[in-house]
C-alpha cells in the first residue's frame, strides 16, 4: 500500500479524551479495590511514647492500615496531642490518609479520685458496703455521671477523632458499684448506663453524629440485658483471656496463663450474645495479636513479638463471618528501643495486608 494513501488517525486531537478514559478506569479500579476490602477499620493502638519515637503514620500507610489510635489516658494523650510532636503526628496522619482515634483508660481523668473527700457518694460501694475511691464510680449518682460527661466533653474538644468514634473506657477488669441501686445491674449494664449518658452529652455538645464504644472486656464480656444501647453506642470486643498461638477455631483452648479458664468457644458465645444487642456492622474487635506490652508482661525491655500469622488469618475469618467490619490490635511497646532490639517488623505488614486483602469466604 502506498503510504500516502493511508488514513491517518488524529491521535493528538483525541489525546485529552484518552487521558480522561485512563483516569476513569484507574479511579474505577481503585474504587473496586476499596469496596473489596472487607474491613473498614484496619487499626493499631499505640501509646504516646510509641507514637513519639517511631514514624507510625508512614509505616501504617505502607502496611495497608487505615487507622492509628492513641493510648493510654485522656490527660496523657491530650498533653501529647497539644505538643509539637503531637501536632506533627496529626499532620503526618493527614498526609498519609490515616484516620486518628483515641482509645483511653478514662475513669481516673473523667472522675478524679480527689473528689472523694468532697462527695464519697459519687464513688462505688464495695461488697462490704463501704464507699471507696479505688476505681470506677456509682452510676446512680447524678453528680458523678454529670462530672464524667462534662470531662468527656472537655477532652473530646481536644482529642477529636477523625472518624467520629470515641473510646472512654471504665476501669477494666475491676468491679463496678455494689450499692442498693446499682447492685441489680451487671457490670456490663452499669457500664452501658454510663456510656449512654456520655454519648448523649457528646452528641449534644460536640458532634451530633458522635459514636462511643461499649468495651466488652473481662467483667463486662457478658452482654447487657436490662439496659439497651442509646443511638451511637457500638460494641468493642476485647478477648484478652484467650491465647494467640491457637486460633479461635480451636474452641477448647484456654487462656495464655493457668489462671484463665475461659475457652475460645466461650469467648465466641459471648461475642455472639453481644452481637444480638449491638449491631455487627458497627462492632469493632480489639485484639492483641501485635501487643508487645502484653507478651512482655507490661515490663520493659520488651520481648520480640511471638507472631502467628496463620492464627491471625483464621481469627479474622471467624470475625468477618459474624459481620464484623472493624478490626484493631494493640501494638503498645513497639517504640524506637523495640526496633533497635528487634528490627524485624515484618509482622506489621503481614497484619495490615492480611486485613486489607481479606475476602469473605463462605
Amino acid at each position: 500500500m502506498n503510504p500516502t494513501n493511508r488514513i491517518c488517525f488524529p491521535w493528538k486531537s483525541f489525546a485529552p479524551l484518552l487521558l480522561i478514559l485512563v483516569l476513569l478506569v484507574s479511579c474505577s479500579t481503585q474504587a473496586e479495590k476499596q469496596e473489596a476490602s472487607h474491613f473498614k477499620t484496619r487499626g493499631l493502638v499505640l501509646d504516646v511514647h510509641d507514637l513519639s519515637t517511631v514514624d507510625w503514620p508512614r509505616r501504617a500507610k505502607e502496611a495497608g492500615l487505615t487507622t492509628l489510635a492513641t493510648h493510654i489516658t485522656p490527660s496523657q494523650v491530650a498533653e501529647f496531642i497539644q505538643s509539637e510532636r503531637g501536632r506533627q503526628f496529626l499532620q503526618e496522619c493527614k498526609t498519609h490518609g490515616i484516620e486518628v482515634e483515641h482509645e483511653l483508660h478514662s475513669m481516673g481523668d473523667l472522675l478524679p479520685r480527689s473528689l472523694f473527700e468532697e462527695d464519697s457518694t459519687m464513688f462505688r460501694m464495695n461488697e462490704e458496703g463501704k464507699r471507696v475511691a479505688d476505681y470506677n464510680l456509682c452510676v446512680h449518682s447524678e453528680k458523678a455521671v454529670k462530672t464524667v460527661c462534662d470531662n468527656a466533653v472537655k477532652y473530646a474538644k481536644i482529642l477529636t477523632p477523625t472518624t467520629g468514634r470515641y473510646f472512654y473506657w471504665i476501669d477494666d477488669a475491676v468491679p463496678m458499684c455494689r450499692c442498693p441501686e446499682c447492685s441489680p445491674y451487671s457490670d456490663s449494664e452499669q457500664a452501658l448506663l454510663l456510656e449512654n449518658a456520655i454519648v448523649n452529652a457528646l452528641r449534644k455538645e460536640v458532634d451530633p453524629e458522635a459514636m462511643l464504644a461499649h468495651l466488652a472486656y473481662v467483667n463486662t464480656l457478658e452482654a447487657p440485658v436490662k439496659v439497651k444501647p442509646a443511638p451511637g453506642i457500638f460494641l468493642e470486643f476485647a478477648p484478652i483471656y484467650r491465647r494467640w498461638d491457637k486460633s479461635l477455631l480451636d474452641t477448647g483452648a484456654t487462656g495464655w496463663n493457668d489462671t484463665q479458664t475461659i475457652t475460645h468457644g466461650e469467648h465466641l458465645r459471648l461475642l455472639d450474645e453481644n452481637l444480638k444487642v449491638f449491631p455487627a456492622e458497627t462492632a469493632q474487635v480489639l485484639e492483641y495479636w501485635l501487643d508487645v506490652s502484653l507478651f512482655s508482661g507490661w515490663k520493659k525491655p520488651a520481648v520480640a513479638l511471638p507472631w502467628h500469622p496463620e492464627v491471625f488469618l483464621e481469627d479474622i475469618d471467624v470475625y468477618a463471618k459474624r459481620g464484623i467490619r472493624h478490626i484493631t490490635s494493640f501494638g503498645v511497646y513497639i517504640d524506637d528501643q523495640y526496633i533497635k532490639n528487634h528490627p524485624d517488623l515484618t509482622f506489621v505488614n503481614e497484619y495490615g495486608k492480611g486485613l486489607e486483602y481479606y475476602r469473605l469466604r463462605q
